[in-house]
């Protein structure tokens, strides 16, 4: 008896200790990757302007449009300003706490805890619909893919979507009281049909599948489901138009702008077409990260009398939704990452009928310890990820290396720095949050240096040598087209591939920045590169570096100009 209470402990503190995993894995992501790219973009500018400005009620259109940033880059369609309202507002009281410094990485914790909260409850609804064993794997599994867990604090429309789908899967799995499973349905819908309002608009295909699924399966009725469509549909548009028409100081819907321009005109193959197998034969593979997942786990759950009616209200709309979906030339791993827990969840089935039975058969405890394998080795490959992945933000990098180079120069007489952030800095890193990590009305003292920025994507205007010629400092990928007398004082670099260095062959294809000191992550595998080298004996293997974004600085004859402090 004594082991046995002593077995039911150490499962409780490892459940517990799987469920802390998943927030704390997420901010840990987050810690090693705080920068954004340009999908993000809207979605933090809009909860950096929000903080900022505010939300005027008098001269609302010259003071939104002077200040707020989605009027000088509004994107290919309008997005919603739910998500960053809600950011803002809960943020705010955080911020002031803490300080404004750290309002990035707050905005973005609060999203992957949201997040982190919808796995939890998913979580717990596995352990109620499959005990808590299936759901000790399921933790095991999510936790170990690196897709979803890093992604999940990132400010894209497709992550504020995901909690609500997160939290619709966890109403469909089984429910033998008809009563309740008829609620959980209309509380299934009802939140896929806000997200699909509101965060985005092919959810509705979704939307469609789960309905169908649970129709066929006599689960529910159109008389259930049709009250409840209307009634979300109505509030997430109650919710959406007003504030949404605010901020864009037009009548709008954007959902609908979206859905028009991907569906409709199909404008979104403009950024590329993928074949029609690609999340299939590409993308789950990629979002499940375990080999055994989508080769065995799932099909084997499906196959197996055990868990297949378990299994199939997870899978058959998770399934349908991409194959639907596939018809849209433009596919991204992103678009489908709703999928993850139902065929994570399916997969922990599989992966809990096969270990339950490891002392019944050879075969199963062969496949046992493939499991266990398998987990170990998604651990590693989702490490080598985040790794590989931290190191993609050199327009991030370089914007906070700049700063802290030139308030640290004790020879600077400039009191106001204006510099250029190009394109891929943009697109790599470069924030409101990043130019301005105050807020603006916040008093400093006299020998305090202001930043002011510019974003001229203009190619006239780039062309031009009279434009340079107003900037103290330049972030740029080609020197070369920054005209002018320039001096590069620092290089950021970025992630080129995977290289592989021996001793017969040293050079390992790798992309020197010439003399120009390197700065940020660049400079640290550099050294970690040189330090194993050296212990090794000339052995590498790890990330190719090569240069991404040049800091210059402006070479001006005689003393340096001193800028008037506006």
């Amino acid at each position: 008896m004594a082991a046995f209470g002593m077995q039911l402990v150490y499962e409780d503190e490892l459940y517990v200790l799987l469920s802390l995993a998943i927030p704390t894995l997420i901010l840990i992501h987050l810690l090693v990757a705080p920068y954004t790219k340009v999908e993000e973009s809207f979605n933090i500018q809009a909860t950096h302007d929000i903080l900022v400005y505010g939300t005027p009620t008098t001269n609302v259109y010259n003071r939104l449009s002077s200040r707020y940033d989605h009027f000088d880059f509004p994107g290919a369609v309008p997005r919603t300003f739910i998500g960053p309202v809600l950011l803002a507002g809960i943020g705010q009281p955080i911020i002031a706490l803490v300080g404004f410094q750290y309002a990035q990485l707050i905005v973005r914790g609060l999203l992957g805890l949201f997040n982190a909260c919808a796995l939890l409850v998913f979580k717990a609804n596995v352990e109620r619909a499959f005990g808590r064993p299936t759901a000790r794997w399921y933790a095991l599994l999510q936790l170990s893919q690196f897709h979803v867990i890093f992604y999940a604090s990132r400010t894209l429309p497709n992550m504020f979507a995901f909690g609500l789908t997160t939290l619709t899967f966890s109403q469909l799995m089984g429910e033998p009281d008809k009563k309740t499973r008829n609620w959980r349905y209309r509380l299934a819908i009802g939140n896929l049909t806000m997200a699909t309002a509101v965060f985005r608009s092919e959810l509705a295909i979704l939307l469609i599948t789960v309905t169908l699924y649970g129709l066929v399966r006599s689960h529910i009725s159109l008389r259930t489901i049709i009250p409840t469509f209307i009634v979300f549909f109505a509030m997430s548009l109650l919710l959406s138009i007003p504030v949404d028409s605010y901020f864009w100081q037009k009548p709008l819907w954007p959902e609908l702008w979206g859905f028009y321009y991907n569906a409709i005109l199909g404008s979104s193959s403009e950024w590329g077409v993928s074949p029609w197998h690609h999340y299939f034969t590409s993308a789950i593979p990629k979002i499940l990260t375990n080999p055994l997942s989508a080769v065995i786990l799932i099909p084997y759950a499906l196959w197996n009398v055990g868990t297949r009616d378990k299994a199939l209200p997870l899978i058959v709309p998770s399934l349908l939704f991409v194959a639907i979906y596939s018809l849209q030339p433009h596919k991204e791993a992103r678009f489908i990452f709703y999928i993850a827990p139902p065929l994570t969840a399916t997969a922990a089935l599989a992966a809990n009928y096969i270990f339950a039975r490891r002392s019944k058969s050879t075969v199963f405890l062969l496949a046992s310890v493939a499991l266990v394998g398998s987990v170990f080795v998604s651990f590693g490959i989702s490490a080598a990820m985040l790794i590989i992945s931290s190191l993609n933000y050199p327009g991030g990098e370089a914007l906070s290396e700049l700063r802290k180079l030139v308030t640290s120069s004790p020879s600077s007489d400039l009191q106001t720095i204006t510099v250029h952030t190009d394109v891929l800095s943009c697109m790599t890193g470069v924030t409101l949050f990043g130019q301005h990590p105050y807020y603006p009305n916040e008093v400093y003292s006299a020998s305090e240096i202001t930043f002011n920025y510019d974003k001229t994507e203009d190619e006239n205007s780039l062309r031009s040598p009279a434009f340079w010629e107003k900037f103290d400092y330049v972030l740029a990928e080609d020197p070369s087209k920054v005209l002018g007398s320039w001096e590069t004082v620092g290089v950021v670099e970025g992630f080129a591939g995977v290289e592989l260095i021996r001793p017969d062959r040293p050079s390992g294809g790798d992309v020197r920045s010439s003399q120009d000191e390197v700065f940020g992550r660049g400079a640290l595998v550099r050294r970690v590169k040189d330090t194993l080298i050296t212990l090794t004996g000339g052995w590498w293997v790890g990330p190719r570096m090569e240069p991404k974004i040049h800091m210059l600085k402006k070479m001006r004859e005689g003393k340096a100009r001193r800028a008037v402090t506006e």
